[in-house]
């Protein structure tokens, strides 16, 4: 079995989630319109976050190996599902990356490319299979 790396529970809160993650503890709920109470972010957020934020370290890492000059990265993520034939869909999710610092054009071009080799992305791109089970 894999070593545990993030621990989630709830209890009878409509629908407040404590995450665990290493020595980092944090809240995921859902807006109120969907009977949350909106403390934290909802899972489509969380999932979203950890696209973009892989994505930002990846450029920041190599634009540092190459000595680049880039000040900061932005990045801004939204997702939508499109209804495909029988129960199933394709899910699209557009990335915006947002460069700051004294970089020519190759260099920007290379950066935004560079954020598809983030492994976050990469798992995303790949299929991906979900093995549940019960413990006592």
């Amino acid at each position: 079995m894999a070593e545990e790396i993030v621990r989630i529970s709830i209890g009878r809160d409509k629908y407040k989630t404590t995450i665990e993650a290493a020595n980092h503890k944090f809240i995921g709920d859902e807006p109120e319109e969907y009977g949350g109470t909106d403390l934290g972010p909802a899972p489509y957020d969380f999932m979203l976050g950890s696209l973009g934020s892989c994505s930002a370290i990846t450029i920041r890492m190599y634009a540092d190996r190459k000595e680049w000059d880039l000040d900061k990265v932005e990045i801004s993520l939204s997702m939508e599902k499109e209804e495909t034939e029988g129960n199933s869909f394709i899910t699209h999710i557009n990335r915006q990356v947002k460069l700051y610092g004294n970089l020519d054009e190759k260099q920007r071009q290379r950066l935004l490319k560079i954020a598809d080799a983030c492994p976050v992305a990469k798992i995303m791109k790949n299929e991906i299979r979900i093995d549940s089970g019960l413990v006592e």
